[in-house]
């Protein structure tokens, strides 16, 4: 474990220099001459591939003889642990009629097992100064048991999540009493912009595959039973379909003796690996209204299908996206906010799973330049295609993001986080230590064609959530026709109803 400190730590200290440029100027002009920003920086940190270059602490992986992996990354610089088990199985594996199903099993996990009621849990995890949820959110092929405390508690932690994960009773009456909560739950969720905008864009861009569903329905939650909870627990959480993770203040061989004791009984058939590359071919570009009376904003969507963590061209993706709108530095956030004051900010995001998730940019903006907004979205979704980044922004992009994967590396969940995805993907043991290196060596040419393949304009697909009757700009003109100047629109109801 101590070996490695020295290096890390001089590293680290070289790279957490890079966040006094993680905030890049440009001096790109805008659309009309609009200039971006007037910001400058000084006393910039110099960069080279020698500063680079780091060699994070490796865990120690060991498997368990039912199958179980365990991951233990020792971290003794305070007295806390972080624990995470993983299911590789999630809402992506639920039934087309139970939509939630595996964050049913995930949340009722919490509500009691056959050794402790609903109550008695919250006690125990509160009387260690512990934390400990569970989770399986749509669109994951994961599920997740996470804890934390202090490193001395670590026994009774682990004997908590073990609890938990492997002995829950779905007992009827906490169902009855959960399924209350989530109608309620749903209910307000269905009241929200951004979840139809992410709905609408979901079905839009995945049709029939299961990364299209997005929310429950009041169908799905009024009908799940105990014995589907069961089933598909007896199913899924099984040890050869499972990480364990820990890091913080312990000792490997330790920890695994622990996990011996607490998992060493732990049985279940194997889970066979699902396939997820059977992706529907990329739809024509389109518009989705999704038609909210007395909206006084316009929730924007717009993307397409993005890059597997696995793909080769992942990074370079991640690279455009950090100079197009990968934060407040970014040409997106710095043109409809800072220029034209459209809204209070504009971004774009890239995921990682085992699947494509999207690539998608996403505004709120008022009512009344909607049309504003659609012109400079495809202005600069264009321009990242047609014009290769200057070397300064395309610099600063570099930077931007190797100072945030520095500053990561002090929290020991998401180096863990990090490592589970080294496990998860077979990815190579050094490919955070080599991240930093690729990520600055990532040129012009490979971010264009990253933008080209990705911000694909033939297949683009926007979703616009708002009120279609409101003047969509300073010609009176209403939201509804103001998008037919951008493309094909298809207007729906907040429950999903096609207008005519």
């Amino acid at each position: 474990m101590n070996t490695n400190r020295p290096t890390l730590i001089h590293s680290l200290a070289a790279l957490m220099a890079l966040t006094a440029v993680a905030m890049p100027a440009f001096s790109q002009q805008q659309q009309h001459g609009a200039e971006l920003s007037k910001v400058v920086h000084k006393n910039r940190a110099p960069v080279n591939n020698e500063t680079l270059k780091v060699t994070l602490p490796k865990p120690v992986v060991t498997k368990l003889p039912n199958g179980l992996t365990v991951l233990v990354l020792e971290r003794h610089k305070l007295p806390t642990v972080n624990i995470v088990l993983q299911i590789g199985t999630g809402d992506m594996s639920d039934p087309k009629d139970l939509p939630g199903l595996a964050g049913f099993t995930a949340d009722m996990l919490r509500e009691g097992t056959t050794h402790r009621t609903s109550s008695q849990l919250a006690v125990d995890i509160d009387r260690l100064g512990a934390t400990l949820y569970c989770d399986a959110e749509f669109g994951s092929t994961s599920s997740v048991v996470v804890a934390s405390g202090l490193s001395t508690s670590t026994s009774q932690i682990l004997d908590l999540i073990a609890d938990v994960a492997l002995n829950p009773s779905f007992s009827q009456d906490e169902l009855d009493k959960y399924k209350a909560r989530q109608l309620s739950d749903l209910e307000q969720e269905r009241s929200q912009p951004y979840a139809l905008a992410n709905e609408r864009f979901h079905q839009a861009l995945y049709g029939d595959f299961p990364a299209s569903v997005t929310l429950p329905t009041s169908d799905s939650i009024k009908n799940v039973t105990t014995g589907n909870l069961k089933e598909f627990h007896d199913k899924y959480y099984v040890p050869s379909n499972a990480i364990l993770a820990v890091g913080g203040d312990v000792e490997a061989k330790e920890f695994i003796e622990l996990c011996r004791k607490a998992f060493g009984d732990w049985q279940g058939a194997p889970v066979p690996k699902p396939d997820w590359s059977h992706l529907p071919a990329p739809a024509s570009a389109k518009i989705y209204l999704v038609d909210r009376p007395d909206s006084v904003q316009t929730n924007i969507v717009a993307g397409d299908y993005g890059a597997r963590r696995t793909d080769q061209d992942y990074i370079s993706l991640v690279v455009m996206n950090r100079v197009l709108g990968g934060g407040p530095q970014a040409r997106l956030f710095l043109n409809l906010r800072e220029t034209h004051s459209y809204t209070y900010g504009a971004y774009s995001r890239v995921g990682d799973d085992e699947y494509p998730q999207p690539w998608a940019a996403n505004t709120e903006v008022r009512n009344a330049v909607t049309d504003g907004s659609m012109e400079q979205l495809m202005y600069e979704f264009k321009r990242i295609r047609d014009e290769k980044v200057p070397e300064k922004e395309l610099s600063d992009a570099r930077r931007s993001i190797v100072a945030s994967f520095a500053l990561s590396l002090e929290q020991t969940q998401q180096l863990l986080s990090r490592y589970i995805l080294v496990q998860v993907y077979d990815l190579p043991a050094d490919y955070w230590d080599r991240y930093p290196v690729e990520v600055g060596q990532t040129t012009a040419d490979a971010v264009q064609a990253a933008a080209r393949k990705y911000v694909d304009l033939d297949h683009l697909q926007f979703v616009c959530v708002g009120d279609a009757k409101q003047p969509g700009n300073d010609k009176n003109e209403s939201i509804r026709e103001v998008l037919k100047k951008y493309g094909t629109v298809e207007v729906y109801d907040t429950n999903g109803k096609r207008e005519d």
